[in-house]
This record gives structure tokens, sequence and C-alpha cells, in this order.
């Protein structure tokens, strides 16, 4: 599975066998796919299947919901805004025009995935896991949290840190109609557009096995949508708050991107292991103690960060801000290049995802053209 943004499985049945036998052609190409895995790999994949299709085959098309008069006005409102979001993402985004986001599934739980990341101890070099289709990932993605916090003992246990982060949405790259969440609907309408948006916008373009990449341009895509969004419904308070919301979100990538910087002098340095483990300390130490200054001070008390900065924090549960984050600048400069035209950005967002991984960055950040 891919990811969704923000770092993040039902018992099988006979729905399963079902959905698989819907689908022949499709399951072929996946499951001829599937014999490049080996063991626990195959385990893992087939699961990641099981637990998609348990949702899928339980979706219930939005349109019918609407037309139901028992639904709550509230629900309804809702999945109304739904609706109207996939349009605009077709109409005004250029983002695929297919089955996705036009069926709903309540998974009765406050997130739908969750992803385990790992690193060393003493490197900030996340591991990776590499599959069919998606290529090489910096984390591996559960439908059962119980699942992944067995696999993330098992990590501990061989001396990684590990970071357990639950998702509210994913995606499939088109391969499959993805529903709506319930999941995706707990933190209101602009945080609805934004997860709909990131998510086809991987369905649009996605370069195998560069998270960094991908990750960065879809919450390029997501963010200029937003703003459009909220242009365009008239929602000028609601954009304010986004803004806001937008700022306190860089400056806390910039807090933990020193943190980050600090840490790899400490992990490239000759000090000893202990030496380096006791900067470690200190480091994250510093990163709390700055963050309570921040929050306390040119914040005003907004404490949106607090969870995260009172769980425990290493190099694994760095490693999603740079993921998500790192050349978002970079894709909202070429779209200003693409004069606002997502039709031209993503066909040159896809001419750079054809280069080698060195060459595609740097081509990216240099871009003085949108062609």
């Amino acid at each position: 599975m891919m990811l969704g943004r923000n770092i993040l499985s039902p018992p099988s049945d006979t729905r399963i066998l079902s959905a698989l036998l819907a689908k022949p052609i499709r399951w072929m190409i996946v499951l001829t796919a599937l014999l490049a895995l080996q063991g626990c790999s195959l385990t893992y994949f087939l699961g990641s299947a099981s637990g998609h299709l348990n949702l899928i085959s339980s979706a219930r098309p939005v349109d019918k919901l609407l037309d139901d008069p028992s639904l709550h006005p509230v629900a309804k409102a809702q999945l109304a805004t739904a609706r109207d979001i996939r349009q605009f993402a077709i109409d005004e985004l250029a983002l695929p025009d297919n089955g996705s986001y036009r069926k709903f599934v309540d998974t009765g739980r406050q997130y739908v995935t969750w992803a385990v990341f790992a690193a060393p101890e003493l490197s900030l070099a996340v591991r990776t896991w590499c599959f069919p289709v998606t290529g090489c990932v910096p984390y591996r993605g559960y439908f059962s949290e119980a699942a992944a916090e067995r696999f993330a003992d098992g990590l501990r246990k061989r001396g990684y840190d590990v970071y357990v982060a639950g998702v509210p949405a994913y995606s499939t790259l088109g391969f499959f109609a993805d529903p709506l969440l319930n999941t995706m609907f707990g933190r209101g309408e602009t945080y609805l557009a934004a997860t709909v948006f990131h998510e086809l916008a991987h369905q649009e373009v996605y370069v195998a096995g560069d998270a960094v990449f991908n990750e960065s341009f879809a919450a390029a895509v997501e963010e200029a949508g937003v703003e459009k969004w909220l242009r365009q419904r008239g929602e000028t308070a609601a954009l304010r708050r986004y803004h806001a919301g937008q700022k306190i979100d860089a400056e806390f990538v910039a807090l933990v991107t020193s943190a980050r910087e600090k840490l790899h002098a400490v992990y490239t340095s000759n000090a000893s292991d202990e030496e380096k483990r006791a900067e470690k300390a200190a480091v994250i130490t510093d990163l709390r103690a700055r963050y309570r200054r921040l929050r306390d001070g040119k914040w005003k008390g907004f404490n949106g960060y607090d969870r995260w900065f009172d769980a425990p924090i290493n190099n694994a549960k760095l490693a999603p801000i740079a993921v998500y984050s790192d050349l978002v600048p970079a894709f909202r400069r070429l779209l200003q290049l693409c004069r606002g035209d997502y039709a031209r950005f993503y066909r040159a967002v896809e001419r750079i995802g054809t280069l080698d991984p060195e060459a595609r960055r740097q081509a990216l950040i240099s871009a003085n053209s949108c062609s």
C-alpha cells in the first residue's frame, strides 16, 4: 500500500475470495508479481491485500447514501461535501476521473492502517522495504495495529529505533477504486479536501522507489488544491486558518530539521558510541525545550504537537518529517512556472520523474520553466 498524508485487519471471510474472483485479470497480474516475493514478504503482501479488500467489499456508493432518508443530516452534509470535493479535484485540479472516493466505508476505528518506520540507533538512514509496483519505501504498512506492533517489536529487539504511526488514509495508486473512509472526516472539511487531493495526486504521478519525491509532490498538490478550493468557495476565514496552520507546520518542520542536522553531525563524528548516545539524548532534550518555548511564545499556547513531543522521540520518528516535506517548495515553484496549469504541471513532473534519482532531484530544484 502507498501511505497517505500525516503519518499511519479486519478478519478474513468469504468476501475476500469473492472480491478476488471478481477481478481475475487484475489479480493474475498481481499474483504473478507476488511470485518474486518470498516467505514473510508474501504473507505480508497477502495480508495487505486482504485488509484492503475487506474495506472495499463493504463500501457503499455516496450517491445512494445521500438518497437514504434515514441518514443523519450531519453525515449527509459531510458526504455531500465529499462529493463536491471529488468533482472539484477533476474539474479544477485535473486529477483522475475514476471510481476512487465515490464510495464510503466506516472502518469503525480511528486509523485505517498503521505504518512502521525504523532506523539504526546511531544513524538517520531510515530502513526501506521493497515491493512490486511501489518500489522501495521507508515504512511497512499494516491494517492491524497488533500486527504492526509485533513487527515493530521484532525490529526493536534487533536494535533499531522504531516508530509506529496511525494513518487515516492510503492509496492503491489507482489499481483499485479507493473509498472514502470515516477516518478522513474527523478533522473537518479542509482536512477532508486535503486528503482527497493528496491521495489522488499519488494516482496521477508516482515514481517507484522515491518516497520523498512522491510524498512532496502529493503534498504540493494538496496545499495548492486546498487554497484553490477555499478561495473558490469564498471561505476567507477558513483560508486564513489554513495559512496559519501551514505556518505552524513549517516552523515545526524547521524545528525537527534543525535537530536532524545536529544528530547527523553527532552520528558522523569520531566520538565513541557511548558519547554519541549521550549527545543524541541531549539533542532530543533540547528539541523538546525549543518546542515548549515556541508553543508558549510565538504560537501563543497552540498545543497541537504536544502528543508528538510527549511520546518517545528517536531517529525513526524523525524520518517521516523529511519524507513528507523536503521537496514541497520545489514542487510549488514548478506549479507556478506552469502558471497553475495542473495538466502541464503533471506532465512536467512525469518527465522529471524519468531521470535518475540524483538528476531528478536537481532538475526539480533548478527548474526554470514548465517544459
